[in-house]
């Protein structure tokens, strides 16, 4: 995000700093807004599996991530989009589930800012999408492909490399796939989307830092940001500090520090 008082050099400036810094070159922090939120991006996790987690979804005032059908792009405007690949530059990897691959068909690569594209992670327990999906057939960047470990036939899906994993309840067990893309050098990892892959990580109490885009939009229906077990009572909700920022086209950036708090409702889950 870039503030009304700065100029386009500024900005600049701060994000090839920013690029230095996840590089390993050292150096302080830019003194810009854009150093501010993404300094504690660059920095170590909270959890004994070395990662650092960054989740990050876009939604209207009402919490809706899409409509009813699945419509979702685009919720935020140009300065949302940017955002989003300056994480994707930022991290060693970007994660998302099979319902935004099959939807939205993304490539997840840093088209948008200067940076290297990420590992591209998708979630699919069941391994249900076919080869024809861009991430596993483009030629970009490497991608795996984290699935059950009874659907881990073979060694690749398309292009993709197969990272089989053991199942935790009815779903994958996230806990071994931080282990498994940190014993691959994957430690900075952004979970992209969508709501219920986002929410399977919050729930988990594995998310570091959460990152939600609000554009002035009201659909008063559609998909609901999160998914978590039902709260009886606000007290059950989780609170948190957040400081937000303004972003281009008029959107709102909240940036949560959740440090791997799991949500009370999913307490003993």
């Amino acid at each position: 995000m870039e503030c009304a008082t700065d100029t386009a050099e500024d900005a600049t400036k701060a994000w090839a700093a920013l690029l230095a810094r996840r590089a390993g070159h050292g150096g302080s922090l830019p003194g810009h807004p854009l150093g501010a939120l993404f300094g504690p991006v660059l920095a170590g996790g909270a959890g004994e599996d070395g990662c650092m987690v960054i989740g990050r979804l876009a939604q209207t005032l009402d919490g809706r991530i899409a409509t009813s059908g699945g419509s979702s792009q685009w919720i935020g405007g140009r300065g949302d989009i940017l955002h989003t690949h300056r994480l994707r530059a930022l991290c060693d990897a970007v994660l998302v589930g099979a319902g935004t691959v099959e939807q939205d068909d993304p490539r997840l690569t840093t088209r948008e800012v200067e940076g290297a594209s990420p590992v591209r992670v998708v979630l699919d327990p069941r391994r249900r999408l076919p080869v024809s999906h861009r991430v596993f057939s483009d030629g970009g960047p490497p991608t795996l492909l984290a699935c059950l470990e009874e659907h881990a036939d073979g060694t690749h899906h398309g292009a993709a490399e197969l990272l089989p994993l053991p199942r935790e309840g009815s779903g994958a067990d996230l806990t071994a796939l931080l282990r498994a893309l940190h014993g691959r050098g994957l430690s900075r990892l952004f979970v992209e989307g969508g709501g219920v892959t986002v929410s399977a990580f919050l729930a988990a109490g594995l998310l570091d830092r959460l990152h939600v885009t609000i554009a002035p939009v009201i659909l008063g229906s559609g998909r609901a940001a999160f998914t978590l077990p039902e709260a009886t009572r606000i007290a059950d909700g989780l609170r948190f500090e957040w400081t937000s920022y303004p972003l281009e086209g008029g959107d709102i950036l909240l940036d949560i520090p959740l440090r791997r708090t799991r949500p009370r409702v999913c307490e003993g889950a």
